[in-house]
């Protein structure tokens, strides 16, 4: 398995439960319209403070999408990266995060079986 995690700041002046909503109802159907048929699993995970501090976050966040393996991901990747996938992303993602932000990396998991632990 080869696992992806994208870290994503939604762009100046949205709220996060207007980000939430429009991720949801509009950004997450391009994803999975590209996903389908090539991603095992495509996870959103909403990052909320933990305090009344009104700090902002760095992310609001964490995307999360398992494939079969690496080669499943670079042919995805070909994919989004077609100029009419990529344009059809690029102008949703302007309306939806602070591009440059946007970080990706590949996950290499470690898992602690907490029966036996300690």
């Amino acid at each position: 398995m080869y696992k992806t995690i994208t870290l994503l700041k939604r762009r100046d002046g949205m709220s996060l439960d207007d980000f939430i909503a429009y991720y949801e109802a509009h950004h997450r159907l391009i994803g999975e319209k590209y996903l389908r048929g090539r991603a095992e699993r495509y996870f959103r995970r909403y990052l909320r403070p933990r305090d009344d501090s009104g700090v902002p976050t760095d992310y609001d966040v964490v995307t999360e999408v398992w494939f079969a393996d690496r080669a499943a991901f670079d042919a995805t990747l070909a994919v989004l990266m077609q100029p009419d996938a990529a344009a059809e992303i690029a102008a949703d993602e302007e309306r939806l995060f602070d591009r440059s932000k946007i970080r990706m990396f590949a996950v290499e998991e470690h898992e602690s079986d907490m029966d036996t632990a300690g």
